[in-house]
């Protein structure tokens, strides 16, 4: 999945105002992201030229991506983990370290056990061994890591957002 900006999901900093039926066209497209234009329309009362203005918008302003979501199993990717990270000092220069390895999916910043928890994607057991031994934990400022190895995903959703 595409990364996003944290800012964007957390309040922080100036949010779009979304409307209903901006609403209503993020849930046409979160049942079937290749709805067509005229089919949401249709559905949420609005031309298909306005729909496409108001997706291109939402797009725009960072509301929303438009991609597709694989199952990790079904393209090789057998190993998935959630690692929790203590670090010492400034945790931005070890978050943006983090976002830049593309088996992190997710990197957060959190109030609570951990500084950062990241999910971590892999082929197998010892892709996760060296993502975590060598890449993250000889990072500057990590002082520990926890992992949480998955063993089966029982729910992952991404309708968030129009309940």
């Amino acid at each position: 999945m595409a990364s996003r900006s944290a800012d964007s999901r957390t309040g922080t900093g100036s949010s779009p105002t979304i409307d209903a039926v901006s609403l209503a066209i993020i849930e046409q497209l979160q049942e079937d992201g290749r709805r067509p234009y005229a089919a949401i329309g249709k559905a949420v009362g609005l031309s298909e030229a306005a729909v496409r203005q108001r997706v291109q918008k939402l797009l725009d302003q960072g509301v929303m991506q438009i991609v597709a979501v694989t199952d990790p199993l079904t393209v090789g990717l057998r190993r998935q983990a959630m690692v929790g990270i203590h670090v010492e000092g400034d945790l931005d220069p070890v978050a943006e370290a983090l976002t830049e390895m593309p088996e992190c999916e997710y990197v957060v910043m959190t109030a609570g056990s951990f500084d950062l928890m990241v999910e971590i994607v892999c082929e197998d057991d010892d892709h996760l061994l060296e993502v975590i031994n060598k890449r993250i934990r000889t990072l500057p400022g990590v002082r520990s890591t926890e992992s949480f190895v998955y063993l089966k995903l029982k729910k992952q959703t991404y309708m968030w957002g129009t309940r």
